[in-house]
């Protein structure tokens, strides 16, 4: 997550200056209020992260140190692969995060039965994921989630309609995921040749190949 810092800015003779930074990462967003708070030039000091919350510096402070030991700046791609002869789904995930001072990777897929087409594989495929932040401890956490099935995540976004009353059935039960684990998601189209990882995963699930794997990663 990203924080925007706001101050207040006053010189002799002239009125009080409102500032406020572009966003920035929490550590270097704290490193920079502090140093203004140094300066003695300063105050009203408050930082504003991506959700709207707002902090104090000493906030900053305690929410950056139980923040670190936790899961976040979270990315996730996913993928739904489907077979017609089956009615069955390869589901892959990759999840791109930091934990402490190192960044991770986790790679996973699976296969689900009872599949009708490929875009209610690719809700699947999401719902897998969520089953995986989950499992990871994830919660109140901006999340972003990137894949090649852009009718999907503009229905996810509630920017276009769904009409389908089995994919309707798979947004309430990701709405209803996300809330429960208050992850504020943001969903993100890219081209299929960036989503290699989470499509080969998927594949792999539809041969019968199983893939759960963690490194870290520089």
């Amino acid at each position: 997550m990203k924080y925007k810092l706001e101050w207040t800015y006053k010189i002799k003779g002239i009125d009080r200056v409102v500032f406020q930074s572009d966003w920035l990462e929490g550590e270097l967003v704290l490193q920079v209020g502090e140093d203004i708070e140094k300066s003695g030039k300063g105050f009203n000091l408050i930082y504003h992260d991506e959700r709207g919350t707002e902090w104090s510096t000493k906030e900053m402070r305690k929410l950056l140190a139980e923040i670190e030991e936790d899961p976040h700046d979270l990315t996730v791609y996913f993928d739904g692969g489907f077979n017609k002869a089956t009615h069955q789904a390869g589901l892959g995930a990759v999840i791109y995060y930091k934990q402490g001072k190192k960044k991770y990777r986790i790679r996973a897929n699976e296969l689900f039965d009872d599949i009708d087409n490929n875009n209610e594989a690719e809700y699947a495929a999401i719902y897998f994921t969520l089953n995986l932040l989950e499992e990871m401890d994830v919660h109140h956490m901006i999340c972003e989630f990137k894949g090649d099935a852009q009718g999907i995540l503009m229905q996810l976004k509630g920017e276009w309609p769904c009409y389908e009353e089995n994919l309707n059935h798979w947004l309430d039960r990701i709405e209803a995921k996300m809330k429960k684990l208050s992850i504020d998601g943001r969903f993100t189209p890219i081209p299929r040749n960036e989503n290699k990882e989470a499509d080969k995963l998927a594949s792999q699930a539809l041969d019968g190949k199983v893939i759960n794997s963690k490194m870290q990663v520089i």
